[in-house]
Formats: structure tokens, C-alpha cells, sequence
């Protein structure tokens, strides 16, 4: 019997994961797939937004602006990658008041630090943003950071602090059994707890829906983005904006942590929660629209493409709190944008919750501190030399375009939760993120993944089930 089972091990899942272990209990995180940041987590645009757009007296509101001021001091707790790099909202119109009631809108959600500018003066500070842009709004607070690196490490520290995780865990059903809840698995396995969370993203509706009679409804809003190589990242080091709409914040040019330049996304309401395949009239709108801030971008700097798929709710807004027609169920549904900006704050208020709810008292052994994995790339000559005196696995260089080395990738495979495909060792330490995309990488990542896990190579994947990438020996 657990105390509690978090459902979902995305960025809201694993932060509340952390937050609860800062209690005496017995919590469990159980993932469909088999890594955590496999969802929306992992393609997002990585923004930490300050606040001014979510409408006044909502939760988006009221966690945005209180999660924001966490970043700071979570980050380097955690050692993941983290900037306040400042946004502008641009606006092509000679009219300010959109602007303006963005700046109000801004100011009655708490917001520091914001003002309105012209175009001039925003192409001081940027100097590629289009000579049609008349005024934008200038938010300082706002934030860039690694989504996935993010969640990897707050999962990391809610693992040593005994977290459990379990994966390829595909809820199929929920029941009530006396004073606790039963869930079920798609493998047979089942596990018995006196609190759910149900942190399943996209799935958060179906979820709630098995066994709630107050029903939700997610529609699942794709967006598709590019990413251009390193050299570009001269174009902005601030976060760019259009003028939000009712579909979302709208197509952004923006750095990230790692001095790539992201472009998009898309807004889309589709039915299939699982189709993140990216379309030509997607990417294209994305980059038409995204000339209109920048129009020197350079089209042949793109290296990859990719989409994510948004929880967004018909209520227009976070659905956080206890379920009141089923007895330890726990919801956050319609965890959209600025959900990653309010994902500490989020956790912070559901832990306390759940933790009064289940009488918890404090743990005092608690450890806040997490330690990144060392990037030879980051490191000068004196450090790595004895580095590799220390072990010589950080002196073999897997991946020429992001400089990993192989002891790198062993640690990201050996950290628990480890990564166990390309896509995990991506997500971790950056291998294949480059220019090639890894197309010279691949052959020795598969062999370490190989040796490290005991598989054969043809059981290596490149995300998970159903993604093998060999099929067999030639010569057999």
C-alpha cells in the first residue's frame, strides 16, 4: 500500500514527486513510457513565462507568477540549465493599447519589471527584429530553460530521496476499494494507494473520467516548431513575441539554453492525443509567421523539426485539488502553457495539499541539492585533464557536434532514473542535439546503450516501444 501513486512522470508529475518526498511517506511515480519528459514536457518551447498574459484571477495567473520566482533558486539547487533572458511582445501597429492591456493585465497579476517601449529601442537591444515593429512590451523577468533537462533532474533528486519510479506502466482503470484506490495496468500489474495524482497530461481527462462522474475534456493542440543550428544564435538573445490570440501565445523566435534558435509553434486542435508528426503547411505557417519578427532568418540554418501536443482544456484554465465525488483522487488537468513556468509553484501548493490531507510530517532527512552530470564541453584544460586521469572515458568524444564524451553517456545510463534509448541520452547530455542530428554518433551510442543495459543491439530503441532501429545482423 502506497500513500500516494503519481500518475504521469512529465514536468508536473515528477516536480510534485520531489515536493512530496520533502514528507515522511511511500510515493510511487508510474510512466507509460519508458523514460520521464516523454510527453508535452519534452517539446515545449521551454519558456519561463512572466505572467502577463494569463487572464486576472485564474490559476494560471496565480501559479505563473508565483512559479516563475522559483526558477532561480530550484535551478541551482538542481543543476539544470536556467536564464532570465527577458521578452518582448512585438506589435506591428502604430495603436498601443493591446500592448497596454497587456501591461495592466501584467501589473494586476503580480508582475515585476515591465514597461512599453518602442521599436527603436527594441532594436538596441535586438538588433535582427523587423524595422515594422512600432512599440512591444518588455517584460525583464521572463525566462528561457531546458524543459527536459528540468524535469530529468527533479526527477533524479526525487529518486534519491527514495521516490520510486516504475515504467511502461499504461493505466487501463482506477477503482475504489474501500479507503483507497486500486489502479490498474495494461501489463497485468496493479498497485494499491490512498491518494492518486493523476498528473497524466493530454490523458488527464480519460483518466478522471474512468471513474469520476464530474466529467473534463482536454482537447489535444499540437504545435510545431524549428530549431536552427548553433551559429545563428547571433539573432536574439531575448525571447521574441507576437501579439497572443486565443489560440496561445503565437509563434515566438526565441534562444535557448544551449544558444540554438527556436522557432514556433503552431497552434492546431487535433483528435489523436498521440500524433505529433510534423506537416509541411504546419511548419510552413510557422516559419511565414515568424519572418514577420525576424526576416533575415535563415531558412537553410534549420536542423531539425519537431511538435508536442498541449492539454488544453475547454474550461480555459488549470484544474488543481481533490476530486469531490471520488475519495483520494487528485487532479491536475489542463496543465497548458504557462503550465512548465508554473510547475514549482503547482507542486509546492498539491504536496502541501496531499501532506495534510495524509497527515504526513516532515522529512528531515531531505536532500535538495542534485549535481549535473559533468559536460567536458563546459570544462577548461586543467579540469578535464584531471577528469580524465580520474576516468579516461571523458577523454573518448562520442559526439563531435556537442562535444559528449562516452563517460558522459555512461553516467547519463547508470543515474536513476537513467536514459535507456537515443532519445534519453539525448535528452541528458545533448548527443545527437548537433548539426548531424546524429548521423555519426548513432553506431557507438547503440553499443554503449548495448553493453550498459545487457540488451542486444536489435533491442536498443530510439524512444521506447515499437522504435527499434536494428533489425538484424546482415551477415546472418
Amino acid at each position: 500500500m502506497y500513500d500516494c501513486i503519481i500518475i504521469g512522470s512529465g514536468i508536473i508529475g515528477s516536480s510534485i514527486a520531489r515536493e512530496l518526498s520533502k514528507y515522511k511517506g511511500n510515493f510511487l511515480v508510474l510512466e507509460k513510457e519508458n523514460d520521464v519528459s516523454c510527453g508535452t514536457t519534452k517539446a515545449n518551447s521551454g519558456i519561463v513565462h512572466a505572467g502577463f498574459d494569463a487572464k486576472v484571477g485564474t490559476l494560471k495567473a496565480k501559479f505563473n507568477v508565483k512559479g516563475a520566482k522559483m526558477f532561480e533558486k530550484l535551478a541551482s539547487e538542481l543543476e539544470f540549465p536556467y536564464k532570465k533572458n527577458g521578452a518582448f511582445v512585438l506589435s506591428f501597429d502604430d495603436d498601443k493599447t493591446p500592448l497596454e492591456d497587456l501591461l495592466n493585465k501584467g501589473r494586476s497579476n503580480g508582475v515585476d519589471n515591465l514597461s512599453i517601449i518602442s521599436g527603436d529601442e527594441v532594436r538596441k537591444i535586438e538588433p535582427n527584429v523587423s524595422k515594422e515593429v512600432k512599440y512591444a512590451l518588455y517584460a525583464k523577468d521572463s525566462g528561457i530553460v531546458s524543459p527536459y533537462e528540468m524535469c530529468i533532474a527533479i526527477s533524479e533528486n526525487a529518486s534519491t530521496n527514495n521516490v520510486k519510479f516504475e515504467f511502461l506502466k499504461e493505466i487501463v482503470d482506477i477503482k475504489t476499494n474501500k479507503d483507497h484506490l486500486k489502479v490498474l495496468c495494461k501489463d497485468g500489474t496493479h498497485y494499491e494507494s490512498k491518494v492518486v495524482i493523476n498528473a497524466s497530461g493530454v490523458y488527464s481527462d480519460e483518466l478522471n473520467n474512468k471513474i469520476s462522474n464530474i466529467k473534463y475534456k482536454i482537447v489535444p493542440r499540437k504545435g510545431e516548431y524549428c530549431l536552427l543550428d548553433k551559429e545563428y544564435s547571433y539573432i536574439t538573445s531575448t525571447t521574441l513575441f507576437q501579439l497572443p490570440t486565443k489560440m496561445g501565445k503565437g509563434i515566438l523566435v526565441a534562444p535557448t539554453t544551449h544558444s540554438n534558435i527556436l522557432v514556433g509553434p503552431s497552434a492546431l486542435d487535433i483528435i489523436d492525443k498521440s500524433d505529433t508528426d510534423t506537416t509541411y503547411e504546419g511548419l510552413n505557417e510557422v516559419w511565414a509567421k515568424a519572418l514577420l519578427t525576424v526576416p533575415s532568418l535563415p531558412k537553410g540554418g534549420i536542423i531539425t523539426q519537431f511538435s508536442g501536443i498541449r492539454a488544453h482544456s475547454i474550461d480555459d484554465d488549470f484544474t488543481i485539488g481533490f476530486s469531490s465525488d471520488v475519495k483520494g483522487l487528485y487532479n491536475l488537468i489542463g496543465i497548458e502553457s504557462p503550465g512548465l513556468a508554473s510547475s514549482p509553484a503547482i507542486a509546492e501548493y498539491a504536496a502541501k495539499e496531499i501532506a495534510d490531507y495524509l497527515k504526513l510530517s516532515k522529512n528531515e532527512n531531505f536532500i535538495a541539492k542534485r549535481s549535473a552530470i559533468k559536460h567536458v564541453r563546459n570544462m577548461n584544460d586543467k579540469d578535464l585533464s584531471l577528469l580524465i586521469k580520474e576516468n579516461k572515458d571523458y577523454g573518448h568524444i562520442i559526439c563531435r557536434c556537442e562535444v559528449v564524451s562516452e563517460g558522459e553517456i555512461k553516467e547519463a545510463i547508470r543515474r536513476n532514473p537513467g536514459a535507456k534509448d537515443l532519445d534519453g541520452i539525448k535528452r541528458r547530455v545533448r548527443a545527437g542535439m548537433g548539426r548531424c542530428q546524429m548521423g555519426f554518433c548513432t553506431p557507438k551510442i547503440l553499443e554503449i546503450l548495448s553493453q550498459e543495459l545487457g540488451l542486444d543491439l536489435e533491442n536498443i530503441t530510439k524512444k521506447g516501444n515499437g522504435s527499434v532501429l536494428l533489425e538484424g545482423r546482415i551477415k546472418e
